[in-house]
């Protein structure tokens, strides 16, 4: 089968402070036509639906102005929902007029207003504590302090104790809902939890429950409502709202622990190429991986990445298993965390369809069977008693268990968040290098599982503090990267002392060499992608001198088994045969870019996520029985954090 390879090339740079759509990749074979409407839509009117009443969404090829809407109310539309910063509308009207809509020439793609689901000792074995303290004593400062996190979830519970500062005052700046239930607590369970492994403080149990950043500050955009459910819609807005207020409450990272099914290509689908906008403007974005790991009979699965993890400026995310230790030589990824490569596609107008095949995740980071905060009277607790940990009987002090990706997502937020306290002036896609090139790399586990390795805030932290400050649009290719000599690349935590990967994984390849840190790369800047600096074609994978230094090594295998990504180990996939279609064909190893398995898709393709894993088990639904210890919390608050 032909390979299909293709280079994913930004167009345009977009500084810091400009907001601008996520540019088209222009990487399509020219012999075909690329269609304009997700597959899902296509299928709806081809079974005979065409009449049926469908919300879309809608992305123009440039701005929305009076015209386009005047034309829109004419096809039959509705206008739902406008948006100030991206191009798109949310429209309600028949399915057959939505895909006639694709084929103007002003319409750059039309999908379906999609379901959003939920995906499910920390601050030790992360190594967040290390860069909070010198020779045992508390360090004042490196807690988070003025960095806002977005976390789009099922809201957060503001009576919860975990979310006060040392003055008694809530962290929480804003809390704006888009469910329409008129609400921002947190009646379903997540966000709370979520929250608080991110920015929640140590005052319950002497810190024994502490988020990675105890002190940010956190801004709550409820897109998910009472049953823990969502829109492709309702997190667009809230997408939007972060692009219109982020410089209001210095919003640097959003986290977002949901997922999608991933269909449309990340060059299409809508919320993506919003999640880009935002990095190019400075934003990190985390996102879940999803736990669609292994299928129902136990059987480890590739290909199953969640809409937004599959965009490549997302900081994706999947769940390490700590098995309860504080030590880091025995940990490796949860069995049900989502491996890669991407399973995204764009269809041609012969109905062939085209696989981004990325490498997902960028890392991983514990997720499994973490004790955090608790919200009052949440639907999960109420049908799993199980979930709450007995730390607490008070209301406001009480911790539960949850497990996935999206627990391991806030730990890699709030650790963006300590480096960017530690270094403002980081791009969003050095902070992701950082965290790459200072990951730890798990033996036995190949790239598409754990991309760069377990998340080791403790180096990510070292080297932020050594990238210079004075970085912008016009420094050049090879100026000096850190202001001193490049540390000794390896960590120790909890008395294990590990080797960082020192390699950055990229679309469909990695990176490595000493320059990464040396010298600095334009692949670091704003509006540009890490893979930018890749040229991929005929089965060859180069560097592309323009964007990278000389000495900067372009991987062609991928190396797993002994845990090292770039040294002489088994290679799991060489790079061309990861893109080769005969290997990543339907119904051969993966599947064809929708969910499945697990159990945690319903019939209709709508993702349930891993609180549905989690009800499977009898205790809390992870790998193991092992998990956190419970500390009993005495009622007396802890400020030593």
């Amino acid at each position: 089968m032909k390979r299909l390879l293709f280079t994913a090339v930004l167009a345009a740079l977009v500084q810091l402070v400009c907001w601008q759509w996520a540019p088209r990749a222009t990487s399509a074979p020219t012999n075909a036509n690329k269609l304009k409407a997700s597959a899902d839509l296509a299928a709806k009117v081809t079974s005979g639906h065409g009449g049926d009443m469908v919300r879309v969404i809608v992305q123009r090829t440039a701005a929305w102005d009076s015209a386009a809407e005047s034309e829109l109310q004419s096809a039959g539309g509705i206008n739902d929902h406008p948006f100030q910063n991206f191009p798109l509308r949310i429209i309600t009207l028949p399915a057959q007029a939505a895909l006639a809509l694709s084929t103007r020439s002003d319409v750059a793609y039309v999908s379906v207003n999609r379901e959003v689901r939920t995906l499910g000792h920390v601050s030790l074995t992360t190594g967040a504590d290390a860069v909070r303290a010198a020779n045992g004593v508390t360090v004042s400062g490196l807690d988070g302090t003025g960095i806002g996190i977005a976390v789009l979830d099922s809201g957060i519970d503001p009576t919860h104790t975990a979310f006060v500062d040392r003055s008694n005052q809530s962290r929480i700046l804003a809390s704006v809902d888009f469910t329409l239930e008129g609400r921002t607590d947190d009646p379903y369970g997540h966000g709370t939890h979520v929250a608080s492994l991110a920015a929640g403080n140590g005052r319950i149990s002497r810190t024994q429950y502490i988020g990675i950043a105890p002190n940010a500050s956190l801004v709550n955009l409820r897109v998910l409502n009472s049953q823990g459910a969502g829109t492709t819609g309702w997190v667009l807005r809230a997408l939007d709202w972060v692009a219109s207020n982020h410089a209001t409450y210095n919003i640097r990272v959003v986290n977002m622990s949901l997922g999608m099914p991933a269909v449309d290509s990340y060059q299409d689908d809508p919320v993506c190429l919003a999640v880009r906008a935002l990095v190019n403007s400075g934003v990190v974005v985390v996102a879940a991986a999803g736990n669609n790991g292994k299928d129902a009979n136990g059987t480890k699965v590739y290909g199953h990445i969640h809409s937004p993890g599959i965009e490549p400026s997302a900081l994706t995310v999947g769940a390490a298993n700590s098995f309860g230790t504080d030590a880091r030589n025995d940990d490796g990824v949860a069995s049900y965390s989502s491996r890669g490569p991407t399973r995204s596609y764009w269809n041609d107008d012969l109905g062939v369809k085209h696989y981004d095949n990325l490498i997902k995740p960028d890392l991983v980071a514990p997720g499994n069977k973490l004790i955090d905060a608790q919200a009052l009277g949440n639907l999960l607790v109420t049908l799993h008693p199980e979930l709450d940990a007995g730390v607490s009987p008070a209301d406001g002090r009480r911790m539960m268990y949850l497990n996935g990706s999206s627990m391991a997502t806030p730990v890699v937020a709030g650790a963006a968040a300590l480096m960017l306290q530690a270094n403002p002036t980081l791009t969003p896609n050095l902070v992701k290098a950082l965290l790459e090139y200072s990951a730890q790399p798990l033996a036995g586990f190949n790239p598409l599982e754990q991309g760069a390795g377990e998340i080791n805030i403790d180096g990510a932290v070292r080297l932020a503090r050594l990238v210079r400050t004075d970085l912008n649009s016009g420094t050049p290719l090879g100026a000096p990267l850190l202001i001193a000599d490049s540390p000794l690349p390896q960590s120790t935590i909890a008395g294990y002392t590990f080797s960082w990967s020192r390699a950055l994984i990229l679309n469909h390849t990695y990176l490595s060499g000493a320059e990464l840190l040396g010298s600095y790369q334009l692949i670091y800047r704003a509006g540009s992608l890490l893979s930018d600096g890749v040229v991929t074609g005929d089965g060859v994978i180069t560097g592309d001198l323009a964007m990278l230094t000389p000495g900067v090594v372009t991987g062609d295998a991928l190396t797993t088994t002994d845990g090292v990504i770039t040294g002489d180990g088994l290679a799991v996939l060489a790079s061309t045969a990861l893109l080769d279609g005969s290997m990543l064909a339907d119904g051969v190893l993966l599947g064809d870019g929708v969910v499945t398995g697990d159990g945690v898709v319903t019939g209709d393709g709508v993702v349930t996520g891993d609180m549905t894993l989690q009800a499977q088990s009898a205790t809390v639904g992870g790998d193991d029985t092992s998990c956190m210890d419970v500390q009993i919390d005495d009622g007396t608050d802890c400020l030593d954090y």
